[in-house]
């Protein structure tokens, strides 16, 4: 009997676990050498969400984002995922640091 109660908490625990995996929300992000698509990332404020950012040029990229302090040197052709802590409502700037003197370098995330 003790077994297959241990055995029933550690299927809940993991029941728990993998839920919560599966809400975080994934946005996805593309830079292609100075351009970023889209420039802007509506997200739900006070949840956890991971941004897929993928780097279709020829040339590295960099995220970056001060006001969240996150930062990742995208190879050409490769793709990362940045994981950002829940937000509170407002509104946070990134670039593509090795191209943010372009308009086209420069995106903001929305959290409502």
């Amino acid at each position: 009997m003790k077994k297959l109660l241990g055995a029933a908490c550690i299927a809940l625990v993991s029941l728990s676990f993998s839920a919560q995996a599966e809400d975080v929300q994934v946005y996805k992000l593309e830079i292609k050498d100075g351009v970023i698509s889209p420039q802007k990332l509506e997200v739900v404020s006070g949840k956890k969400f991971k941004i897929e950012v993928k780097n279709t040029g020829k040339v590295a990229a960099e995220f970056e984002s001060k006001p969240l302090k996150k930062e990742k040197v995208i190879a050409a052709g490769a793709t990362a995922v940045i994981s950002i802590n829940a937000l509170k409502a407002g509104e946070y700037k990134f670039v593509d640091e090795f191209h943010e003197n372009l308009p086209t370098g420069q995106g903001v995330i929305v959290a409502k």
